[in-house]
């Protein structure tokens, strides 16, 4: 499928790597809606956008809200008049350790509303968004692709039961998705990053950010420029469908 003029939702996409992966595709011609709840924020990227050229409007959504998602998506499909892909970046983290152990007595645990919040967001917030872009798709009868960010945490990483289960999810979404849905003509993909260089990786102390890059092979971080070069792989590729590319620099084994 090629970009131009099709038109590409973003969630998260008021900053960071949503941002980012936008900006990339609507580069390419694509037609962009952006997605957040941070709504001056989505108001500044649009119209930075807008002023090259580009068309794009903002959807203020809370993913995690049923109803909201699908009143969104039929707003997306009523301007726009169509939907041929997603992109679902939008996603928290809220580490922390399973257990707080000290001289052989538990003083800590991660919470229920710790554990949860991160899977509403990333796991909840990725299936309903996925499920109305699938929906509006089909009924437009646009082919399309949906691409979900699940990152190399998804392998289990030590603080993140939380984060690690959700991208997990993700990942396997990606090829429930890509299974059911080619009769329809839609392909998915999924993006597994490790450490992305955005303001989340900047506010980082420096001695972990420096451990986290010992365990990378290529010694860095990945850049936001790479991320939407892989998005602009999977939407291009037609032969491409329920996979996961990892892009991280080596880390996972």
């Amino acid at each position: 499928m090629q970009l131009k003029d099709n038109v590409i939702a973003v969630t998260g996409a008021a900053q960071g790597l949503g941002r980012a992966m936008a900006e990339a595709l609507a580069n390419e011609g694509a037609h962009i809606a952006l997605i957040d709840l941070q709504e001056d924020a989505l108001q500044n990227a649009v119209s930075e956008l807008q002023q090259k050229g580009i068309q794009a409007e903002y959807f203020v959504m809370d993913v995690t809200n049923e109803m909201a998602v699908e009143q969104g998506f039929a707003e997306i499909v009523k301007r726009f008049g169509r939907l041929n892909g997603l992109i679902n970046s939008a996603g928290i983290m809220r580490d922390g350790m399973l257990l707080k152990v000290k001289d052989g007595k538990v003083v800590g645990k991660m919470s229920a509303d710790q554990f949860q919040s991160v899977l509403n967001v990333n796991v909840t917030g990725t299936f309903l968004c996925g499920r109305e872009a699938a929906a509006a798709m089909i009924e437009t009868g646009s082919q399309g692709v949906i691409i979900n960010i699940s990152s190399v945490s998804r392998g289990g990483n030590m603080g993140q039961s939380n984060y690690s289960a959700s991208k997990a999810a993700v990942a396997t979404m990606t090829v429930t998705w890509g299974k059911e849905l080619a009769r329809f003509g839609i392909r998915t993909g999924c993006i597994a990053p490790g450490l992305v260089d955005t303001a989340m990786a900047a506010q980082m102390r420096p001695e972990m950010k420096e451990k986290f890059l010992q365990s990378v092979p290529l010694r860095r971080l990945a850049q936001v420029e790479e991320l939407g070069h892989a998005a602009k792989f999977i939407f291009e590729n037609d032969y491409f469908t329920a996979r996961t590319l990892e892009l991280d620099g080596g880390t996972r084994v």
